[in-house]
């Protein structure tokens, strides 16, 4: 399960809750991955520094949201206003490999990346998928503007002989603030459309719709039905449309496409042609609008997605188990196992992790496996831990493989608990009681404030 969110915040800061945006009360399962498309994300040149240096308060939000609920931070990827965020729950990290991004700016002839497109690909399960967020050109006219930028976009190549073009993967999602305006009809008959939730009485006016039409390089890119009203553009904080001077005509400019590569097709041995079995579907479960958000113009537009894969990957290159009962008070093994073929690294380590932890270097502690090797045979291997490096107050914890070759977690154990160090506890709360009955030389009782 797969929700998608694509938002144009306005250069705002996350609002208060995005419960209803991630539907993170829905009564249905929970959702294995989260794919979030921001636009206009504040790119001013002191936050952009700031923000490559350390994460951005939109990541960092979500991070805070979702890490509790067992979800980690996969990859992300940000130019100028444009950012993309997946997280996944960790059962699924050792089945996602070859993680890449890339972003394709086409702001200014291509020197600018206020409008442009961020990717993340990835192989999930041994199949491959690509998120792309774009912003494109704005204003009613540029509607030849926008192909053309999504025809460069959709060029670009990742680095690396074995990842397939951005067309060549199983599954694309396209999404963004892709600023397709309504054309022809004037203010009043759309207002009045919206009004009535005649939105049918539009999508045959609306820009993208047209060029799906007549692009063919568009033409295998689906979409739900725009049953929601136009996302953009609003008053702020309301969901009333555009009162300012220039009366902006309603539009979708937020919008969710996706694509799945055409089955191929292959001579048999009697010369006759065969489908192959398909082994990936996609379905749209729900695509909607959130109109309580009003932070910004738009309004964020969601799709849930089922994805019906048959797996590749049954197993994940490394397993991996904590040995016996742990305790903070003594020192700790990790057994591990791997796969013949792993491609395994001296730079390869185990790391320790809160149950709750945001990405990959949230880790609490590590191993090398290498140099923290203690013993070693034809099925498995044990590394020590020491146990100066883990939390006295103990707690819930797994472990995982990061693998330097594949720039990933590789494998993670089931969450297991770590007994606390009674005796470094019992000592801080006899110092605690102290400092409390010592009363500082420095400080007098007054009884006149």
């Amino acid at each position: 399960r797969l929700h998608l969110v694509t938002w144009n915040v306005g250069t705002a800061s996350p609002p208060p809750d995005v419960t209803s945006l991630l539907q993170l009360n829905s009564l249905g399962p929970t959702m294995d991955m989260y794919v979030i498309g921001l636009q206009e994300v504040n790119s001013r040149i002191t936050n952009f520094l700031s923000d490559l240096a350390f994460d951005d308060p939109w990541s960092i939000f979500f991070m805070t949201v979702l890490s509790p609920l067992g979800y980690i931070k996969l990859s992300s990827v940000r130019m100028q206003g444009l950012l993309l965020l997946v997280f996944v729950k960790h059962v699924h990290l050792p089945f996602i490999r070859d993680v890449h991004t890339h972003y394709i700016r086409t702001g200014l002839y291509g020197y600018w990346g206020n409008k442009g497109g961020v990717t993340v690909r990835m192989s999930l399960y041994g199949h491959t998928i690509c998120f792309m967020n774009c912003h494109l050109p704005a204003h009613m006219e540029n509607t030849e503007q926008r192909l053309d930028d999504f025809e460069k976009i959709l060029e670009m190549q990742f680095e690396g002989e074995s990842i397939p073009s951005t067309l060549d993967h199983d599954v694309l999602f396209w999404f963004g603030d892709l600023n397709f305006r309504i054309a022809d009809y004037g203010i009043h008959f759309v207002r009045e459309s919206i009004n009535n939730k005649r939105y049918n009485l539009l999508w045959e006016k609306d820009q993208l719709n047209m060029a799906k039409k007549k692009e063919a390089f568009l033409q295998d890119f689906i979409e739900g039905p725009l049953q929601f009203k136009p996302t953009y553009k609003f008053d702020l904080y309301s969901d009333v449309y555009d009162t300012s001077e220039k009366k902006r005509k309603p539009a979708w400019t937020d919008r969710i496409l996706w694509r799945v590569k055409n089955l191929c097709q292959h001579a048999s041995k009697e010369g006759e042609f065969s489908e192959e079995e398909q082994t990936i579907s996609v379905t749209l479960n729900n695509y909607i609008s959130h109109m309580s958000y009003g932070i910004s113009d738009h309004k964020p537009v969601t799709g849930t997605f089922g994805l019906e894969l048959k797996p590749l990957l049954l197993d994940p290159l490394v397993k991996l188990n904590p040995e016996g009962e742990w305790s903070a008070e003594h020192d700790v093994l990790i057994s591990y196992s791997a796969v013949p073929e792993f491609p395994s690294s001296a730079w390869d380590w185990i790391g320790l992790f809160k149950v709750s932890f945001r990405h990959v270097n949230d880790y609490v502690t590590y191993a090398w496996v290498e140099d923290d090797e203690i013993s070693s045979n034809k099925d498995s291997k044990q590394v020590y831990m020491s146990a100066a490096e883990i939390p006295d107050m103990g707690g819930e914890f797994l472990l995982g493989y990061y693998s330097n070759n594949m720039q990933s977690l590789v494998g993670i154990s089931q969450p297991f608990q770590i007994q606390p160090n009674r005796t470094s506890i019992d000592k801080d709360l006899t110092q605690e009681e102290n400092s409390w009955m010592q009363k500082p030389d420095n400080l007098e009782s007054h009884d006149d404030f």
